[in-house]
């Protein structure tokens, strides 16, 4: 395990490129600046420009470990455990409170899996994920994060439930999940480049992934690393940004693909111990990852932004 960690870190700081040292200092900047911590991992996927500050310490998910649940559902389906149209009912007991629609539903409800998914991602629907819990196990998606190479990426308990197995030491630390911001960012990376299982991707796994990457850019809350950049966008064709947040109190975090004419952008960005633990809109924490993106995909992006780069997939085997 440590000569393949040795020989992972390696490659990539071989293709890792340099970023400009005025871009670098713009970062440095507004960081600093930030009354809170902060971890940030930032890819030009065309070009291989890396930044990078505190990217591999361990931090807070909030919602942001959603995602495993997604990649999980992907993996599953594409192995025929699970379908798309599959029915999933909600029960009175199901319904917890915080992010969502589905605490305000009368019960007993059914959904399809793709329902629950959509919910999930799109509004953060805490009794979603409960739900997607309940039919795929955090084990599961433990497992498989650990099984493409991820392994401070971990998803802890339900929400609002009491844990019904033993929970690992840290988990009073993390809470809902923990994660690294390079690792969110390779995550959240696979979905765009249809990497299920580790193997080059079938027809159906290439709808599989599109069907994720437009969950995605259907994301309701957008004051964070959208902020500065939906205007970007043109709307009529859809929004180059594909992203998920997790919030709490002291924690603000997105994860975002950003479609540029040149080619896909990766930005992760987790806040914690925010002095600003407010929930307005121009909460600092938000604020400050919407002026990183927009710093970033302004030196990255001189083209523009391009919805249609989120289209495009890899070729099928």
């Amino acid at each position: 395990m440590l000569l393949a960690a040795f020989f992972w870190f390696a490659a990539n700081i071989a293709s890792a490129q340099p970023v400009s040292e005025n871009l670098a200092a713009q970062v440095d900047q507004i960081v600093a600046a930030h009354q809170g911590k902060v971890a940030l991992y930032a890819e030009n996927l065309a070009t291989h420009q890396v930044i990078a500050v505190h990217a591999d310490v361990p931090v807070q998910t909030a919602s942001v470990i959603k995602l495993a649940m997604l990649y999980e559902a992907l993996e599953e389906i594409r192995e025929g455990k699970a379908r798309w149209d599959e029915p999933i009912v909600l029960k009175k007991e199901d319904q917890v409170g915080g992010s969502g629609l589905l605490q305000f539903m009368d019960t007993p409800l059914t959904l399809t899996l793709r329902d629950v998914l959509t919910l999930m991602i799109d509004f953060s629907d805490n009794t979603a994920t409960n739900l997607m819990i309940d039919r795929f196990g955090v084990a599961s998606v433990n497992a498989r994060m650990e099984s493409i190479g991820l392994p401070n990426t971990h998803f802890y308990k339900k929400i609002f439930k009491p844990s019904t197995e033993p929970m690992p030491s840290d988990q009073p630390k993390f809470g809902l999940g923990k994660t690294t911001a390079r690792e969110m960012a390779s995550l959240i990376t696979r979905f765009s480049r249809c990497e299920l299982s580790n193997s080059a991707p079938t027809a159906s796994d290439l709808s599989l992934c599109s069907t994720a990457v437009e969950m995605l850019q259907h994301q309701f809350y957008r004051d964070a690393i959208p902020r500065y950049l939906e205007s970007l966008d043109n709307s009529e064709h859809g929004t180059a940004i594909a992203n998920k947040t997790g919030s709490l109190n002291a924690v603000r975090n997105d994860v975002a693909l950003i479609g540029t004419k040149k080619g896909l952008l990766v930005l992760s960005v987790f806040t914690y111990d925010n002095l600003d633990q407010s929930w307005q809109s121009d909460n600092s924490a938000e604020l400050m990852m919407g002026r990183l993106a927009k710093t970033i995909v302004q030196a990255w992006a001189t083209d523009g932004l391009s919805p249609e780069t989120l289209k495009q997939v890899p070729e099928s085997r």
